[in-house]
């Protein structure tokens, strides 16, 4: 917690993904982006920042408050640790976290023992959609909820040139649906279900061009009796112009009523015995990434530092994510459903 009205922010990594964090810190309150790191120096001069090529140098000349990590699993440990080393104490990491749960679980200690806060970007909770959802929710409208579904249908994964114009390391990894994208819903799921107690996976390769898993579903036992569907399918669309804005549709379903996500953001709401629908969110007016969640992580970073707030997915939480994307792999590899022992 900082008394600071402004606080500096440097960046390292400056990949695809990197224009939405840019984007958001450029109109951030009370936060000023200073630097951009990255290996190749053209790419961090492209941010229109000061730009580095060496962390360390960065970080020791620019003294910023806060480091936000924006770079591939295999290159975050060395990150954060050089950030570790020169005196910051807060952080912002993407996902995956680190290359393994023991990876992690080392960073994470680390940090702890240098009384530094990272803060795991992953903005999927944050869209406005889940949002809205969590809060009817709370308020009681759809009852006791017992089913919940998502339909993971982003279109993108057909024929040999899949995911190439975007990012082309897709193709590559062994461990795909679940690693890379699946994993928001695990996140999402602890967010408006709670932590879950069992999982159910059932995986599989429908395009041969890629080396992992793009198809399957994830089945999770949550407490007081609700069950949680991700039915996911990278080579299948949904209904939307945009089929990035939520990449797929949901259900959630209690005892006295029923919220459903279409792909332009809507949430609507029908009353148990009801034909009629109640729109509880409009579609999203958004034309960047994810109905703008980067920028609402990075503005509750923001908070957390200047004002204290209540912070999501610390790195010590997020262990949990990582734990649990263990067990979908090890349960879809048995064949059987698995118990999850997570705080």
């Amino acid at each position: 917690m900082t008394t600071q009205e402004v606080i500096k922010v440097a960046c390292v990594g400056a990949g695809y993904f990197s224009k939405f964090h840019y984007e958001s810190w450029s109109r951030m309150s009370g936060a000023v982006p200073v630097a951009s790191c990255n290996r190749d120096i053209k790419k961090a001069k492209e941010t229109g920042l000061k730009a580095y090529n060496d962390l360390s140098k960065m970080l020791e000349l620019e003294k910023p408050d806060l480091v936000d990590i924006i770079l591939p699993p295999v290159a975050q440990a060395d990150a954060i640790r050089t950030a570790l080393r020169l005196g910051i104490k807060w952080l912002i990491c993407q996902k995956p976290f680190c290359k393994s749960l023991d990876e992690a679980e080392q960073v994470v200690s680390e940090a702890e023992m240098a009384e530094a806060t990272i803060i795991i970007h992953e903005n999927f909770r944050f869209q406005p959609w889940y949002r809205a959802i969590k809060a009817a929710m709370s308020e009681g409208r759809i009852g006791t909820p017992l089913q919940a579904t998502f339909r993971l249908r982003p279109g993108d994964g057909q024929g040999p040139n899949a995911y190439l114009d975007r990012q082309p390391y897709f193709q590559e990894m062994s461990r795909f649906l679940v690693h890379e994208t699946a994993v928001h819903w695990v996140d999402t799921f602890r967010f408006l279900f709670d932590a879950p107690s069992a999982v159910y996976a059932d995986l599989r390769q429908v395009n041969p061009a890629i080396a992992g898993e793009d198809a399957g579903y994830i089945l999770f036992d949550h407490p007081n009796g609700l069950k949680a569907l991700f039915d996911g399918n990278r080579c299948l669309d949904h209904r939307a112009e945009n089929l990035r804005q939520t990449m797929g549709e949901a259900l959630i379903e209690g005892t006295e009523g029923s919220l459903v996500l279409s792909g332009d953001g809507s949430v609507e709401l029908r009353n148990f015995g009801k034909q009629e629908r109640q729109q509880i969110l409009p579609p999203s007016v958004h034309d960047g990434f994810g109905g703008d969640c980067v920028h609402a992580l990075q503005s509750h970073v923001v908070s957390g530092l200047l004002r204290g707030t209540p912070l999501e997915n610390t790195a010590r939480d997020y262990l949990d994510v990582i734990r649990i994307e263990e067990k979908i792999y090890h349960s879809a590899a048995e064949g059987r459903k698995v118990k999850l022992e997570t705080p």
